[in-house]
């Protein structure tokens, strides 16, 4: 019996080259509007689809294969009497091949100008009906949604005559994939449409970016995916110029570097150790930047990951080669500092797109079992009421350091304490299942820069203990939400030193 395909692709890469291959093995090429009118141009013998379904296309193409005679061609079980007949009866013929794949609805919705009419109808309905009925049916049916298969179909064929089972079943699996990321795709879409908060059903998917060597460790195996429609200003989205190959930790780290350096409209550089800054610094020029970031701890920033807000030139270069970085990840960098990085073959250099005007996407984390969903934090100093409840107010290059200090708080490890001063970050506490815990770390790191430092803690203090151990250690002004309802405790000592206390009501946990 002769064999048929069934071919319908909105991405023609590689159709006409493949439908050869097929014809060449003997099959007929059923097909429809644009990839039939392809084909024909290339002088490959085509079966319109309405000469299978004896039924034209009509409402704008958007019933043209659904139909029995289409449908049972591709899930009649060959070898079920009943089926068969049922066929024989009603003059189907069998479908052995199903080439297709969708209306391109990610690239419509990414078009800044396609209105939601332009989603709505660049939504396919007859592929992924093809698609399942082909994928369920796949004993039978080989079901082929990628270009990268072709190949491998094609060699099949010339091989052995037709598909092996294991063949067809991962053809379907990926099939199922497929149509299952187009849904989810349409179902976000259409959620954020009508401004659907916590859906009872959470669809999301990703499409693999990288194979990786291994995860945090050696005997971890882990892969990297990024997210459709996530945003830009993302290692997932990010160019590679130079460098190995980004490990698991390298991405976990970028991706912390790059929400520092984020939250700043001034040139800032900010220096990342497993998952914490380990120095931020901000300056008039990204080597400013980058010369109090390294400085903040010129220990730690080795073997680091360095992100910047700013192009990284010659100068700033020539600087990071003194020291071993993992990642350096920016804007962008100049021909003269590509060139001195470039020097360093290990070192991997990342550009980002800053232009980004997009709102932080919910961030999803895994537990055993389930995942957790939530908003990013991204609140601003101007989205919150500070107060100070202390007699005296902070100054105004107080103001300044508190200000920077409270914008890297969020990015440590709670219980996160950090201490600023000049424009950089002098002291980290993170981690510490205490919060004067991570304060005595802070300070100890600062040493004799602490005197005249501002303080900033990502959550309230429970006593006064850490407001004393700062006052004692020379910190001024301290930055903090309040709310404890011990909080008097804590303005009292800050009082009695002295210090400037200002509360902003908000918390900034991250566990």
């Amino acid at each position: 019996m002769k064999k048929r395909a069934l071919v319908s692709v909105s991405d023609k890469t590689g159709i006409v080259e493949f439908v050869r291959s097929l014809e060449a093995a003997g099959v007929e090429i059923i097909s429809t509007g644009g990839t039939k009118k392809a084909l024909e141009e290339a002088g490959v013998h085509v079966i319109g689809i309405e000469a299978v379904t004896n039924f034209p296309e009509m409402m704008d193409g958007r019933v043209k294969t659904l139909h029995p005679n289409i449908h049972g061609g591709l899930l009649a079980v060959r070898e079920n009497p009943a089926h068969m007949a049922a066929a024989k009866e009603h003059a189907i013929e069998m479908i052995d091949y199903v080439v297709v794949n969708l209306y391109p609805f990610q690239a419509t919705i990414e078009n800044p100008e396609a209105t939601f009419a332009d989603a709505i109808e660049n939504i396919d309905i007859g592929g992924p009906s093809m698609l399942r009925s082909a994928a369920k049916n796949h004993a039978s049916v080989a079901v082929i949604v990628d270009a990268a298969d072709y190949d491998t179909v094609v060699e099949d064929l010339e091989a052995n005559g037709e598909l092996s089972a294991e063949r067809k079943r991962k053809l379907a699996a990926k099939a199922f994939r497929h149509t299952a990321a187009y849904d989810a795709l349409i179902a976000e879409y259409l959620t954020q449409q009508v401004g659907e908060e916590a859906p009872e059903k959470l669809t999301v998917t990703y499409n693999l970016r990288q194979q990786l060597r291994y995860g945090e460790n050696p005997h971890q195996q882990a892969s990297f995916y990024e997210k459709p429609l996530g945003h830009r200003l993302s290692v997932a989205h990010a160019e590679q110029l130079h460098g190995k190959e980004l490990s698991y930790n390298n991405i976990n780290d970028a991706d912390a570097a790059l929400s520092v350096v984020r939250d700043f409209h001034e040139p800032a550089v900010a220096a990342i150790k497993h998952m914490n800054p380990c120095g931020v610094g901000v300056g008039e020029t990204v080597f400013a930047a980058y010369t109090k970031a390294y400085e903040a701890d010129p220990v730690s920033i080795f073997g680091g990951i360095v992100a910047a807000n700013r192009e990284i030139d010659g100068e700033t270069a020539k600087k990071m080669k003194e020291i071993f970085l993992e990642v350096v990840i920016a804007p962008g960098f100049t021909e003269e500092a590509l060139a001195v990085l470039s020097e360093k073959k290990n070192l991997r250099l990342l550009t980002v797109a800053f232009n980004q005007s997009q709102p932080l996407e919910r961030r999803i984390t895994s537990v055993s079992g389930g995942v957790l969903m939530q908003e990013a934090d991204a609140l601003s100093f101007e989205d919150v009421s500070v107060t100070n409840p202390t007699k005296r107010e902070p100054s105004e290059e107080e103001w300044k350091q508190l200000k920077m200090a409270w914008k890297v708080v969020k990015h440590v490890k709670s219980n996160a304490i950090v201490l600023a001063k000049g424009d950089q970050t002098i002291g980290i506490g993170a981690g510490q299942m205490n919060r004067v815990g991570s304060a005595n770390i802070a300070i100890e790191q600062a040493g004799e820069e602490v005197k005249g430092a501002v303080l900033a803690s990502d959550a309230f203090f429970p006593m006064s203990d850490t407001v004393e151990a700062a006052a004692k250690a020379g910190i001024t002004a301290i930055i903090q939400p309040g709310g404890s309802i011990r909080d008097q405790e804590s303005i009292d000592m800050a009082d009695k030193y002295g210090i400037a206390m200002v509360f902003t009501g908000v918390r900034h946990f991250k566990h």
